[in-house]
């Protein structure tokens, strides 16, 4: 089923469930991937999906499909990702300028974390990027999302994101040089 289909389907209260579930099942290992490498963590990840798709289910049946579905939830999954960091940073009594190391010591209390294997450098490196550029470089690089889609998501010009990623990817290249 297509994403109309799916957004016209919740809207029936007799195919509301299956609809959502099928969206949930099109979706979730996307946003999750999303998600994860912002917080690193598998459970916060998996929370804040879960809140990501709560927001949906009480939503959707307003969604006027302006946008792409896709756009849509990536939006809401940004914005979940980034209001749960600005919570933990508070809560951590953590600087907003000392997120870089709240997130490498989540990063390094993984179970099979070894900073001398290039895959952990690399999240490191991301890591240690400011929460909006980190954003920037991980929908690029990871998801491969077009600069008009990611201008669509962020409310930023795409001339303005592609000199953030550029930016990001200097930055990660020095860090691993660094390293």
């Amino acid at each position: 089923m297509n994403d109309h289909m799916l957004v016209v389907s919740f809207k029936n209260e007799k195919l509301k469930e299956a609809s959502f579930t099928q969206l949930v099942r099109k979706y979730q290992e996307r946003l999750y991937w999303h998600i994860r490498r912002m917080v690193v963590v598998h459970d916060d990840a998996n929370d804040i999906l879960q809140n990501v798709f709560i927001k949906v289910w009480k939503n959707l049946g307003e969604f006027r499909e302006e946008a792409l579905l896709y756009t849509w939830l990536y939006r809401i999954a940004t914005n979940e990702t980034l209001t749960w960091i600005e919570q933990q940073k508070r809560h951590a009594s953590v600087s907003l300028s000392g997120d870089e190391n709240f997130f490498a010591e989540k990063l390094a209390s993984q179970k099979d974390f070894s900073p001398h294997k290039i895959e952990w450098k690399l999240q490191q490196a991301i890591l240690s990027l400011p929460d909006k550029q980190r954003l920037v470089f991980n929908l690029r690089y990871y998801d491969e999302m077009p600069y008009e889609q990611m201008s669509e998501l962020l409310g930023t010009s795409a001339g303005a994101l592609k000199a953030s990623y550029h930016h990001a990817v200097k930055k990660v290249e020095a860090k691993l040089l660094e390293g």
